[in-house]
């Protein structure tokens, strides 16, 4: 065999590029943790900023009663929202007085089913106005619709998703805000959802096709938490009298835990009809956060100068804190 130059150039060639790789291996193996390792991202925090923040996208939409348009564009805000933190969402739609009605529904988590809720929809008119003339007037719903939206959003953010105890339903009730007016009710979202999930219809079951199995039914949930015009600057939540007691003392005893004694008073004090009420009458266990004092309701002054960060906070707090490390 002769001795081929051009071979032997290539042959080296080769060995020089393999001992490089190994020597790369090497030092980048006994380097390794020696590397600066990327920084560990910051743990979200219920940040009452940006849940004002959402309070003022919401006012700046207008009055958004029910089947109005700027509640459709309220509801396409909303579920933007939840899916850009990576929650599933459904709707829950259904036609009351000509109306349509529309329940939004952001999930994330395993296990049994907790929902945190508020509704989006403003009254129509603002009957408890001091002013008479002002009486058919909208109301803007900065405090009475806004704040609790804006508090779920935020937990829509701010929940560690991997920390919570259920699986969590942040639900945006419709139609919970005209009672009394045109004939409507109270809480007609979210009546109609709690009835027909007590009749196996929860959000998101499949309707049943000609040959198709029935499909498992939807447990009921746990229990909810509804947040009601909790963003008043001059914060007095007091326990509500309709609410589940245990699930009551549960919340208002983390709140004093959190330093927020000042103002979740423990002390019954109002009995209200709201969106908890259609769940306590199907057995399920639900509690009103609401501040009820509150001189602007339902008046045209309900506006987001009412509104404070800190409020909404404390609020938000008591309610991450709750799904994420204490929840039943």
């Amino acid at each position: 065999m002769q001795n081929d130059p051009w071979l032997r150039k290539y042959w080296l060639e080769g060995l020089l590029i393999l001992l490089l790789l190994v020597a790369m291996g090497y030092f980048a193996w006994i380097g390794y943790g020696l590397l600066p390792k990327p920084p560990t991202p910051e743990p979200r925090v219920f940040s009452g900023d940006r849940a004002h923040a959402h309070v003022l996208a919401q006012t700046d939409l207008g009055p958004r009663p029910t089947g109005s348009e700027a509640a459709a564009e309220l509801r396409q805000y909303i579920m933007t929202e939840l899916a850009a933190q990576g929650w599933s969402v459904i709707t829950q739609t259904f036609t009351y007085e000509d109306t349509e009605v529309t329940n939004v529904i952001g999930r994330a988590g395993e296990g049994a089913i907790a929902l945190a809720g508020a509704h989006y929809d403003t009254r129509r008119q603002a009957d408890a106005d001091p002013d008479p003339e002002k009486r058919e007037e909208p109301v803007l719903g900065a405090n009475d619709g806004a704040s609790g939206v804006a508090v779920l959003l935020e937990l829509a953010y701010a929940l560690d998703l991997d920390k919570l105890q259920h699986q969590v339903w942040l639900v945006f009730f419709d139609a919970e805000d005209n009672g009394r007016l045109d004939g409507w009710d109270w809480a007609v979202g979210s009546t109609h959802m709690a009835q027909e999930w007590a009749e196996g219809k929860a959000p998101g079951t499949a309707t049943v096709q000609a040959g198709q199995a029935t499909p498992t039914p939807v447990p009921l949930p746990e229990f909810l938490v509804l947040v009601d015009m909790i963003g008043d600057a001059d914060q007095q939540i007091y326990m509500e009298r309709n609410s589940s007691p245990q699930l009551t003392r549960e919340l208002w005893s983390l709140a004093a835990d959190l330093g927020y004694s000042d103002v979740f008073i423990p002390e019954y004090k109002w009995s209200l009809t709201d969106d908890h009420t259609p769940f306590l009458a199907e057995g399920i266990d639900a509690v009103d956060i609401i501040d009820f004092d509150y001189p602007f309701w339902h008046t045209t002054e309900d506006t987001p100068d009412k509104v404070s960060a800190e409020s909404l906070e404390r609020v938000g707090r008591v309610l991450e804190t709750f799904l994420e490390e204490q929840a039943r």
